[in-house]
């Protein structure tokens, strides 16, 4: 994978071209594309979609509305998503979780997620091992000794059974050699309000959620869940520091449903990459802790590829299921 940041050299033809792709008479939406999010509002793939979707809809000269649709780990959303008319005007976001954990935790999905449109990477977001205040531990490593002194005792929040926090946390025991307690929600946003209110002791939460409330002292950072530390939260260590080999980036991205003509996909990847392009938009994304890493819909789909795989050898060595 190209590092962080960096355009490859495809990327950066492709960008250059952008403004040339308005200028001609391909694609181009007559009424509101609606961008379905699979989660409920307030978690980091909400913020990610409100941050986006307004640019990408001027660039398009249409309105993108935002459309929450949470459940099930995404898959409601998702199927939604999929299941549209291959016409432009309905797209979903996807991602790690929602397109491919779901695809090897669960026996079938009611979508085929690697015969999506694959439209464009949105953003990578590390998450971030965050604990409410009264927690004593104030690293990883206190943290670690707390849950070895206290066995199941340490409760840790997710997003659902299945989904990439569900899977930070059980990596996590599995190479400490601890046991946490599991409280699984249905969405992100829900499991972050009872984390700030202490009904729950920890949570692997994406950067952009709780980096204001880390700022504003209602919850502590432990760890980054990646090898390499964040710009967002930049004195915050990486779980790959203590942990050699624990990488759990998560990311976003935005998918159409199958068949959909390619001018489409070319044109809304081309809007999603100008957006990201915007100096303040991509402020938004990077000052809470996103990375952006503008994709052709061919890099994307080989880096879909790609995660697919790695991810699968994770999920089956972990025996996680989506029940647990």
């Amino acid at each position: 994978m190209t590092k962080p940041g960096r355009y490859t050299a495809a990327a950066l033809v492709f960008l250059t071209m952008v403004p040339a792709a308005w200028a001609q008479g391909d694609w181009k939406p007559s009424k509101p594309i609606r961008w379905i999010v699979p989660f409920a509002p307030g978690g980091a793939a909400d913020i990610v979609s409100r941050v986006l979707g307004p640019k990408v809809g001027e660039l398009l000269g249409t309105q993108i509305i935002i459309d929450n649709r949470g459940g099930a780990s995404g898959i409601i959303g998702a199927e939604a998503g999929s299941k549209a008319a291959p016409d432009g005007y309905i797209v979903h976001l996807g991602g790690l979780s929602t397109h491919i954990l779901n695809a090897h935790l669960f026996t079938k999905l009611p979508y085929e997620p690697r015969e999506l449109s694959h439209i464009a990477l949105l953003t990578l977001v590390p998450n971030v091992l965050t604990v409410h205040p009264s927690v004593p531990a104030k690293s990883l490593k206190e943290y670690i000794a707390l849950a070895k002194a206290r066995p199941t005792e340490l409760t840790y929040a997710s997003s659902g059974a299945g989904s990439s926090q569900h899977l930070n946390g059980v990596v996590l025991q599995q190479m400490a050699g601890i046991q946490l307690t599991h409280v699984p929600y249905r969405s992100g946003g829900p499991a972050l309000v009872d984390l700030l209110g202490g009904h729950v002791m920890s949570m692997f939460a994406t950067i952009p959620s709780v980096a204001p409330h880390i700022r504003g002292g209602r919850l502590r950072a432990i760890a980054i869940a990646s090898a390499r530390r964040s710009t967002a939260l930049p004195d915050v260590a990486p779980l790959g520091e203590t942990l050699k080999g624990y990488d759990m980036t998560t990311w976003y991205s935005l998918h159409a449903p199958p068949k959909t003509p390619h001018e489409i996909v070319v044109k809304l990847n081309a809007a999603v990459n100008a957006a990201l392009n915007d100096p303040e938009t991509r402020r938004r994304l990077t000052d809470d802790g996103a990375i952006v890493q503008p994709m052709t819909p061919e890099e994307f789909g080989a880096f879909f590829r790609k995660e697919y795989e790695r991810m699968g050898v994770i999920v089956r060595a972990s025996g996680v299921k989506p029940d647990q």
